[in-house]
């Protein structure tokens, strides 16, 4: 039993330090998605996990100094961790160690600030894991209580960081979250050296209280589109917002101008009063629209086509942004415009601090607002439309392909399906590109309009689809019904007009296609006809890049890279440039490849110093690398799963990781009665397989069933869902320590780094098996890394 002299006191503490090691851990998230992108999420995980596992293998070389210090050293590494919370993340931007993304190909000497930006990241993971480990070893007899206030805790400070993230700035989060670990170390001095632990805490109370008031200066990529807007002249922030979104901010610009693909035959002036960034990416043009504009400067580009095919009564505008889209709907006389932007900082701040800039343009009588991810919206909608317009796809002069890892479930097969049967009889969707070179986004976005036709029983999709091309941009509709030959005669006559040039179109000369601009890849038509054609399968395989279309097991758009074609593509374009092609997955494998060395020399490799003597070494190593790769696999599908269902990324990610840490943490607390006889391990065992494999099958019904749901009723659900895997999935971490211990004590250590190298490279594992095989996959995966620690049970001695 936990003889410690307040065991409540110990038991809050644990949970306080923990709350804060999660909090602080989302801040880390919060602060790279702002001054880099968000692919270093899969990193602040990894790093966090790697903390807790370089504990683990320092408590087994030093266990009986530690042990014997333990009162003294629990509040001294609590507020040690405070203290460094509070300042990596000034370091971090110091020069010598500040990198940048996109110099990691270009200028190697980054990817080793890389690597020191993993190490210091790792300090206050690695300090507030040490005590929490302490505790774990000491009290190793009642490691369920305390593993439930640790899991408990970690729940908690996944509400807390989510709080804390609408009511400061990422550069604030750290100061603030580091006050959970002082406190926490406060909750437990010894009676003896009481002097000295006040006088630490002074001095940390005294940083914290610094960095509370002066917070960092975060110093974004030079390559980020706010860093490059801030060059123009005059160029200045009018307003900045914090959210779980991200930071808002608004800049203007007397020479700010957007014209995406605009005729060179256009009149209108181009120049906006401001453009949106969210976490420094571009994010929209603040239209100056006003009431009296019969034009805006879209009517002078591609996405007019859907316009001036026919008259629209209705129009669905799905991701509005910024409201350009809208503007364009309203200016053209659409009766019902209906809006649909998740970002709820955004619509509050175009409808109320930006409504003299944008004329109120979303108070107009004609226009509704609705706050949802488009795809929740499809799924809870009931009416129809005339056309149903997407936003944008690409980057003026082609992607790097940063954004090759985020999940785009309004480009998929099943998201295009679902709009096909929202519109009229005389419906489109439309979509305008940039076009990219080498040509990727226009041909996936055709390929999967061609599939979804085909799959509906089309037999000529080339009669429902239409595509204009300017110098820079390419416009594709999607028709419900044929198109009819006044359409056509309507888009040859723009087409005339504005000097572009059709791309796909009935009754099609190979000289109409490149009238008035030439196109660098002169064989993108004869791609185009082959995704037409039936043999698009063999034109897929044969591409230097996968173009095959996005599903909503694998969403990810812009993922182009082929694995078996770089050789080629290094051949022709050059070993520098290939990374470029596709950045965004290549640092998560540059990640991977990392923080793996950096888990076996932080983790396994010290262990190898005090040996491994005894029996049972296979079946601890299947066990403990069995549910840590199978708890973080679970992890990533659930919030992958949720997204759609809560039509916000970030209620999904708080939702799940709150409800399977409190729920886990309940299952730990009653572990002790499932350690001591074999069945009971091996039931739980079976019983999460059972559930994975069901889970699969029945997931996705359930969440289409229940979508049109309110908030809370989902949340209800959540639990619902999460709450038996997630008690059974907390069990045997605790369970397994306890027997191994009753073993041999000297497995403990190799139990807890093997488990703590596997949870490391998991997250990223996750992602690359999701990317490369799709979600149900990982699903598959998990259940079968289940599968290990219940084949070793049968081989354990039970007492």
């Amino acid at each position: 039993m936990l003889q410690f002299p307040n065991k409540y006191k110990l038991l809050f503490s644990i949970a306080f330090l923990s709350a804060a090691i999660i909090a602080f851990q989302l801040a880390l998230i919060q602060i790279l998605s702002n001054v880099q992108w968000y692919h270093f999420a899969y990193m602040v995980i990894s790093v966090a996990l790697l903390g807790f596992g370089a504990a683990g293998t320092v408590l087994a070389i030093f266990k009986k100094n530690l042990i014997n210090r333990t009162d003294a050293l629990l509040p001294f590494l609590m507020i040690s961790t405070g203290i460094v919370m509070s300042l990596v993340t000034d370091v971090s931007q110091m020069p010598f160690i500040r990198f940048d993304s996109y110099l990691l190909f270009a200028e190697y000497s980054h990817i080793g600030k890389l690597l020191l930006t993993y190490l210091l990241f790792f300090i206050p993971f690695f300090l507030g894991a040490l005590a929490i480990g302490l505790v774990f070893v000491k009290y190793v007899n009642d490691i369920g209580k305390i593993y439930f206030a640790n899991l408990l805790g970690s729940g908690a400070g996944g509400i807390l960081a989510l709080a804390l993230i609408w009511l400061f700035f990422p550069k604030q989060l750290p100061a603030f979250i580091a006050i959970l670990p002082v406190l926490a170390g406060l909750m437990i001095l010894p009676k003896y050296k009481r002097f000295f632990h006040i006088g630490f805490a002074v001095i940390a109370v005294a940083v914290i209280s610094w960095k509370c008031l002066y917070p960092p200066q975060l110093i974004l990529s030079e390559y980020k589109d706010l860093s490059k807007t801030l060059i123009l002249p005059e160029a200045k922030i009018t307003l900045e917002k914090s959210s779980p979104y991200g930071v808002i901010q608004t800049v203007s610009s007397p020479v700010l101008r957007y014209a995406p693909g605009m005729s060179l035959t256009a009149q209108k002036t181009a120049q906006i009063k401001m453009a949106a960034f969210i976490n420094g990416d571009w994010f929209g043009a603040v239209t100056d629209w006003k009431k009296t504009d019969t034009s805006i400067i879209l009517d002078y580009t591609t996405s007019a086509l859907p316009y001036i095919m026919a008259k629209r009564n209705d129009v669905l505008v799905l991701r509005s942004g910024t409201g350009i889209d809208v503007a364009h709907a309203v200016s053209r006389g659409v009766k019902n415009v209906v809006a649909v932007e998740p970002n709820s900082i955004i619509l509050s701040t175009l409808k109320h601090e930006l409504a003299a800039a944008t004329d109120s343009l979303f108070s107009h009588p004609n226009v509704s607002l609705h706050n949802l991810e488009p795809r929740t919206f499809l799924l809870m909608d009931t009416s129809h439309y005339d056309l149903i317009t997407l936003p944008m796809v690409g980057t003026f002069g082609g992607s790097s392909g940063l954004y090759a890892l985020q999940e785009q479930f309004l480009l998929t097969k099943e998201a295009f399906r679902v709009m096909w049967f929202k519109l009229n009889e005389r419906g489109v969707i439309s979509v305008t590109l940039w076009m990219d070179y080498p040509v990727r986004n226009p041909l996936k976005i055709l390929a999967t309009m061609v599939e979804v036709l085909t799959e509906l029983g089309i037999q000529n999709p080339k009669e429902h689809i239409a595509a204009i091309r300017s110098w820079g941009t390419i416009t594709f509709v999607m028709t419900r019904s044929s198109l009819q030959q006044n359409e056509i005669t309507n888009i040859r006559r723009f087409c005339e007009e504005m000097l572009f040039d059709p791309a796909i179109l009935p009754q099609l000369d190979a000289e109409e296609r490149t009238r008035y601009n030439q196109f660098q890849d002169g064989r993108f038509f004869d791609y185009i006809e082959r995704i037409i054609s039936t043999d698009r399968n063999d034109f897929y395989a044969d591409y230097d890049f996968n173009i095959k279309p996005a599903t909503d097991n694998k969403p990810y758009f812009s993922q182009y890279i082929k694995w078996s074609n770089l050789n080629r593509l290094a051949g022709f374009f050059g070993n520098r440039s290939l990374p470029f092609f596709e950045i965004g997955y290549l640092l998560v494998i540059i990640t991977f490849i990392q923080i793996s060395i950096a888990s076996f020399v932080l983790i396994l490799l010290p262990l190898f110093k005090i040996g491994w003597k005894g029996k049972n070494k296979f079946s601890v190593i299947l066990y403990f690398s069995g549910i840590g790769f199978g708890y973080m696999f679970v992890e990533m599908v659930f919030i992958q799963r949720f997204i759609l269902y809560f039509g916000n990324p970030v209620y999904s990610a708080s939702a799940v990781i709150s409800s399977l840490l409190i729920f886990s943490g309940i299952g730990s607390y009653h572990s002790n009665y499932f350690t001591l006889k074999r069945k009971r391990l091996m039931m739980i065992f079976m019983l999460i397989v059972t559930m994975l494999f069901a889970y699969s099958l029945i997931f996705t019904p359930v969440l289409q069933q229940t979508v049109h749901l309110n908030l809370f009723f989902k949340l209800i659900i959540v639990f619902l869902l999460t709450a038996p895997l997630a008690f059974c999935m907390g069990i045997p971490f605790p369970a397994g320590l306890s027997h191994v211990s009753k073993m041999n004590t000297e497995v403990v250590p190799w139990a807890w780094g093997i488990n703590g190298c596997v949870s490391v490279i998991s997250t990223a594992l996750a992602t690359v098996v999701a990317v490369e095989m799709g979600f149900t996959w990982v699903m598959l995966f998990a259940a079968l890394a289940y599968c290990l620690p219940l084949m070793v049970q049968v081989k354990w001695k039970y007492h």
